[in-house]
């Protein structure tokens, strides 16, 4: 059973650039079309000082900064049992090229199910930017088989 001493801590904050070659990759790997999301020219013509962020960007920046999975470690548990249960976002404003974000996640809750089988860890994070503008509030939960 994970420790539900967890509950309530806050994880190392996380601060990177927001690059445009991360965000051409991005849309590329999701698929994304719009040349919005890929085109400096396209999105200054509709509106946008600099290439926007697809919403779920922030994620796969939280994960690649490794702060979760050094959690998963400190608390004991076994990689190979955890799954990705579900992910949510709350988009407050858009995030650009050239933005610096920092991210602040925090275990909110942890429960189990089935009898203890199945142990569920509740991760929030809020992402701010470089005017200390809150851009988005990002829920996880990962599934921890026994």
């Amino acid at each position: 059973m994970i420790d539900r001493k967890w509950i309530g801590h806050t994880l190392p904050p996380t601060t990177f650039l927001v690059e445009r070659s991360r965000l051409r990759f991005f849309a590329k790997a999701i698929g994304e079309n719009d040349p919005v999301y890929t085109d400096e020219h396209a999105a200054r013509a509709a509106g946008h000082p600099d290439l926007p962020a697809p919403p779920t960007f922030l994620f796969t920046a939280e994960l690649e900064s490794g702060v979760k999975m050094a959690w998963i470690n400190d608390a004991g548990i076994e990689l190979g049992k955890v799954l990705h249960g579900e992910q949510s976002f709350t988009p407050h404003r858009l995030l650009y090229a050239g933005d610096t974000v920092s991210l602040t996640a925090q275990i909110t809750d942890i429960y189990d199910k089935k009898n203890g089988a199945l142990e569920f860890v509740v991760i929030d994070s809020a992402a701010h930017n470089q005017h200390d503008e809150l851009v988005a509030h990002l829920r996880g939960v990962i599934v921890v088989r026994h």
